[in-house]
């Protein structure tokens, strides 16, 4: 099966994106994937392990993971890593990894993740399912993201059943991604 992979073109500072994505509190605000983030390690040369939920209907995913982020890069991209793991049986996704990049542009940034899982619910499910709608689900969280971060609207302006208002060009679209590696 494919990795995941979502990227987006932002007109916003490369520091303002970084913000609003490595920020454990404002993450949770427009990425549909997660209702909390809590940090409760620092890691020797400066990552972090967290705990993550996702509040569902009559149930909470919860898991934890581990971060770095490489900042200071002499071309001006920026990196995050990431590893996550659950207990959780009833999670569609098992263990993973991935990364973010912060790549810049003329007026903004490329802001581009790749990631990949262990099935939750079986190999059938993900591929025929799973894992287009959670392609979906990043690449409109991503969209919310450049909305919040180029024209400063909060992203609890942008509930998912926001989808349905197909006459609000201004909205987000997971279209506006590109979803394919290079």
């Amino acid at each position: 099966m494919q990795p995941i992979f979502v990227s987006i073109d932002i007109a916003a500072p490369m520091d303002e994106v970084w913000r609003l994505t490595q920020d454990t509190e404002l993450h949770p605000r427009w990425d549909l994937r997660f209702s909390s983030i809590e940090p409760f390690a620092i890691l020797p040369g400066g990552g972090q392990q967290f705990r993550y939920e996702l509040r569902l209907p009559g149930h909470v995913l919860a898991g934890t993971g581990t971060s770095i982020g490489e900042k200071h890069r002499p071309d001006g991209t920026r990196t995050s890593a990431l590893q996550f793991t659950t207990p959780d049986r009833l999670s569609p996704l098992g263990d993973g990894r991935g990364y973010w990049r912060y790549e810049p542009l003329g007026d903004g940034v490329r802001f581009t993740t790749g990631y990949d899982y262990r099935p939750g619910w079986g190999g059938l499910a993900d591929r025929l399912v799973l894992r287009r709608l959670i392609g979906w689900l990043t690449a409109w969280s991503f969209d919310r993201l450049r909305i919040w971060a180029e024209r400063g609207e909060e992203p609890e302006r942008w509930p998912l059943h926001s989808v349905l208002w197909l006459w609000r060009a201004d909205r987000p679209r997971a279209a506006r991604c590109r979803r394919e590696a290079p």
